[in-house]
């Protein structure tokens, strides 16, 4: 009785001792297991975190560089404004033309290396007259708008039909050039002063009107009825 009481009591310690380990066993593998699931985990965090870190980074490139090109072509802009043109007295000559066409040419050089904006028509007003030269095109207060980009070095152009006795009037010793702004209210550019007699030029003009500005020559002629 003692004997199998001893076996007996040894048989359950030892599958105690056996169920015990296994349990340690899998205690340790769960463990491992754990850790291993939390590595996995913290590394695919970590790769997720790069990923939205260089997506942030380009995505902030883009915008710089969008915002470099809206800043560049801003920049470009103001540089392509084309200002408005200046008379002087190089830069706006007179020819007078004789025969049944006649007339007085106005010709006006941009000297410069820019492009320059010229309004409507120029205001000629002859030996110190109190009122300009009136416009053939329209009035001081009903313009038509016209607006001519004068290239750098390049030329624009008005006629003074001079065809009749009562236009081509008498030899005028002088004239103040001031050129109109953009509207008919707006400030003019000028004046400045040609003397016909310094530059022994005999210019003759009565009651006639001036043309607006044309980029050519015949162009002016033709809007003052005396083109070819």
């Amino acid at each position: 009785m003692t004997a199998r009481r001893s076996r007996h009591r040894s048989a359950a310690c030892a599958a105690l001792a056996l169920g015990l380990a296994g349990s340690l066993a899998l205690t340790g593998c769960n463990s491992h297991s754990s850790k291993k699931s939390k590595k996995s985990s913290s590394k695919s965090f970590s790769s997720s975190s790069r990923t939205s870190k260089i997506s942030k980074s380009s995505k902030s490139k883009k915008r710089k560089v969008i915002g470099g090109g809206a800043a560049a072509a801003g920049a470009g802009a103001a540089s392509r404004r084309v200002p408005d043109c200046y008379p002087s007295t190089y830069k706006v000559t007179f020819s007078q033309q004789t025969g049944p066409k006649s007339h007085v040419a106005v010709k006006f050089k941009n000297s410069t290396s820019r492009d320059c904006k010229l309004y409507n028509a120029p205001l000629l007003r002859f030996n110190n007259a109190k009122d300009p030269l009136p416009l053939l095109q329209g009035t001081p207060g009903h313009l038509d708008g016209t607006r001519i980009t004068v290239p750098a070095h390049g030329y624009a152009y008005a006629v003074i039909p001079t065809n009749t006795a009562a236009a081509k009037g008498t030899s005028q010793k002088s004239v103040a050039i001031d050129f109109m702004g953009i509207s008919a209210s707006s400030a003019t550019h000028g004046p400045a002063t040609v003397n016909f007699a310094e530059k022994r030029l005999h210019i003759s003009v009565g009651k006639s009107k001036v043309t607006n500005w044309s980029s050519s020559i015949h162009g002016a002629q033709l809007a003052g009825g005396v083109g070819k």
